[in-house]
């Protein structure tokens, strides 16, 4: 992974080639974001640089700490921050206060899109994880229960790791070698050939590969 923009996924389309097939499209409104901060292997012990997205934060919300951060780099508030590590000879490209834009990208090339799940709150096995389930039918009593978890005199107790109930979604995820179909710099857009993770509206990461 390389350098790369924060964005918003909008949602998705469908684009038609010259032949009149159907490309399945994201919509993600990629950047602009200010370069908040330079990390340097002298000073750091790595090279990458700090970018900021959204700057609709209002002065008041911002903490002590964060004001004097944004005040050093001469950038306005910004309210989401990532960090994204570059190789040496490929730092001295990016300057604190410079602007980021969907520039970066070209169309055809291959990219890595991060984002955080859809969150589907608490789930049973099935789910979850696919469990098949019990008959469905003739009073069995057994339909959507986990079931046996373990053995009885042997371990005597449940393995670390085993599938059960819980917590469904919000995981940070990513997909790589998603294809740029098309960009528009007049409006921030960036349209990615499939589907990326996470809502619409929902935070993402659009990275060159590198």
């Amino acid at each position: 992974m390389s350098i790369g923009l924060l964005g918003k996924k909008i949602g998705m389309t469908q684009l038609f080639t010259e032949s009149g097939e159907a490309v399945p499209v994201t919509i993600i409104e990629a950047g602009p974001c200010p370069v908040v901060q330079r990390r340097t292997i002298g000073t750091d012990g790595y090279e990458a640089i700090q970018i900021g997205y959204r700057a609709e934060r209002k002065a008041r919300g911002v903490t002590k700490p964060l004001k004097g951060h944004f005040e050093k780099a001469k950038v306005a508030p910004q309210k989401h921050l990532r960090e994204f590590r570059l190789k040496p000879q490929d730092s001295s490209q990016y300057a604190v206060g410079q602007i980021l834009t969907v520039g970066l990208f070209e169309t055809g090339e291959k990219v890595q899109v991060t984002g955080v799940t859809k969150g589907k709150g608490f789930q049973g096995g099935v789910k979850r994880w696919g469990y098949l389930g019990g008959p469905e039918t003739h009073g069995s009593m057994f339909h959507r229960a986990p079931g046996s978890i373990g053995a009885s005199s042997y371990p005597s107790r449940v393995f670390k790791g085993h599938h059960m109930p819980g917590r469904m979604g919000t995981d940070t995820a990513s997909v790589k070698g998603l294809q740029v179909v098309k960009i528009l710099p007049e409006q921030n857009l960036v349209l990615v050939k499939g589907a990326v993770p996470g809502p619409a509206g929902g935070l993402v990461a659009i990275c060159k590969r590198g």
